[in-house]
């Protein structure tokens, strides 16, 4: 938790249901994850490292990603136009986050839930 702010169970159960509200929707992860590590793509090379995803819901998902702050939209005045998509400095902070998240689930405890 923050070394700045005290929580309450309800508090921070609030401020984590806020956090994951950013990553909502079914692409979301998928982009972020090809654009981890400093990466700049073009809309077209993220269409090709993502499969299943139409145009329609990657416009979709990026623009939700740019509004909220975390992905930078890079247009080219030029024909024909070039746009390119990276993570923002606050974008790629999730990094670690996610990483964190995916290594607790590699370690689920495999047969039944534990007893309380």
């Amino acid at each position: 938790m923050s070394k700045n702010r005290s929580y309450t169970p309800k508090t921070a159960a609030d401020g984590v249901g806020a956090a994951l509200r950013f990553l909502e929707g079914r692409w979301k992860l998928s982009i972020l994850f090809q654009l981890f590590g400093g990466k700049t793509l073009r809309f077209s090379e993220l269409e090709k490292a993502i499969d299943g995803i139409s145009q329609k819901m990657l416009i979709q998902q990026l623009r939700q990603l740019e509004v909220d702050g975390i992905v930078r939209r890079t247009v080219y005045p030029q024909v024909p136009p070039k746009v390119e998509y990276e993570l923002t400095d606050w974008g790629q902070e999730l990094c670690p986050a996610l990483d964190a998240i995916l290594t607790w689930a590699e370690q689920r405890p495999s047969g039944k839930p534990e007893k309380s």
